[in-house]
């Protein structure tokens, strides 16, 4: 298996990302948008024990809502959840949603959303994403290169002692399918094992990635002042192989394994991991169920894919963090934290 051009999510055709994040002090948050214009068939399992999110219920494969026009990714908790309006707003004035009535603009569009929780992380506590950001994040979305790191909902991110931030990933299958992911780390759970060495490193493919070492420095102290409750790891995982909701939402499921992968502990009570699956194939196609066992088997080389690229995006996110100041002092990139691990680039 090889990446996709971009290495991103952005290779899955039919989905665009746009970012906004603002580092300069009160504030230290942002939001991340997946723009799907042709509409997405999509799934949602949320494992978290803190869990903030908006509209998941309607991604249940029992209920008839079928298709999303955008999914929001954001900081600020449960306050964050007002960039969705925005995004709502600007897909109204282009007539994209559920139809609901002979107007142009007669829709309503479908927007799921789910935060992390980095309240304060800039200095101030009210400082965080409005629906003017969610509305100048879906209108910069594009389908290229994904800005990792500190961007979007990353910026204030945090993933156990060091800085989280924005990765994503891609891969090829042999039968034409792509599959890509995009995670917001800020985990209770550390992405690196006592030795310095990433959990995910071993997902990664062949040449991805310069050679990493094993660090010589010790970890680094917790982040001064950081409290219980400053978590959650939110992700989208996304195919353009025909999935029905069902098999949408079991591509998030089997995500997860992903992300257990690339971070621990995970799914904690101080948490609220949730992970997105999206097919974005397009209408008229004959869909993949997991109840036909023909389909089984293309099934599940796309789920174990998505989790992969999940792992990766992980790494992905550590290497491109970047260290910040906060009102507690320094928080440490993990380049900055182990920089003995780069030795060999």
């Amino acid at each position: 298996m090889q990446p996709g051009p971009q290495n991103a999510i952005t290779d899955v055709p039919g989905v665009l990302v746009g970012q906004v994040e603002r580092v300069e002090p009160p504030y230290l948050t942002g939001v991340t948008v997946l723009h799907f214009p042709g509409t997405a068939v999509a799934g949602v399992d949320v494992r978290g024990g803190a869990p903030g999110t908006r509209e998941t219920d309607l991604l249940d494969p029992v209920n008839s809502n079928a298709n999303v026009n955008a999914i929001v990714l954001t900081g600020g908790s449960a306050y964050g959840l007002d960039a969705a309006t925005g995004v709502m707003a600007w897909l109204e004035q282009r007539g994209e949603g559920v139809r609901v009535g002979p107007g142009e603009r007669d829709v309503v569009p479908i927007v799921p959303a789910a935060v992390i929780f980095d309240l304060g992380r800039g200095g101030e506590f009210g400082a965080r994403p409005t629906h003017e950001w969610g509305r100048a994040a879906v209108a910069s979305a594009s389908g290229g290169p994904v800005a990792t790191g500190n961007r979007g909902a990353g910026a204030g991110a945090r993933a156990g002692r060091l800085k989280g931030g924005v990765g994503s990933a891609s891969v090829g299958l042999g039968d034409g399918t792509t599959v890509g992911a995009l995670v917001v780390l800020n985990a209770v759970g550390s992405a690196v094992a006592p030795n310095g060495r990433l959990y995910g490193e071993d997902r990664l493919l062949d040449g991805e990635v310069p050679p990493l070492e094993t660090p010589t420095e010790a970890a680094p102290e917790p982040p001064e002042g950081a409290r219980p409750g400053m978590n959650t790891v939110i992700a989208v995982v996304a195919t353009d192989a025909p999935l029905d909701k069902a098999a949408a939402r079991r591509l998030a499921m089997v995500a997860h394994d992903g992300l257990a992968r690339g971070v621990d502990p995970v799914h904690t009570l101080l948490d609220g991991d949730s992970v997105f699956g999206v097919s974005t194939a397009p209408h008229g196609v004959t869909r993949l169920s997991v109840t036909d066992p023909a389909a089984l088997g293309q099934l599940e080389s796309v789920f174990s894919a998505g989790a992969r690229c999940l792992t990766r995006a992980i790494v992905h996110a550590v290497l491109a963090a970047e260290t910040v100041r906060t009102p507690g002092g320094r928080l440490l990139s993990y380049r900055d934290a182990y920089p003995s691990a780069f030795s060999n680039g």
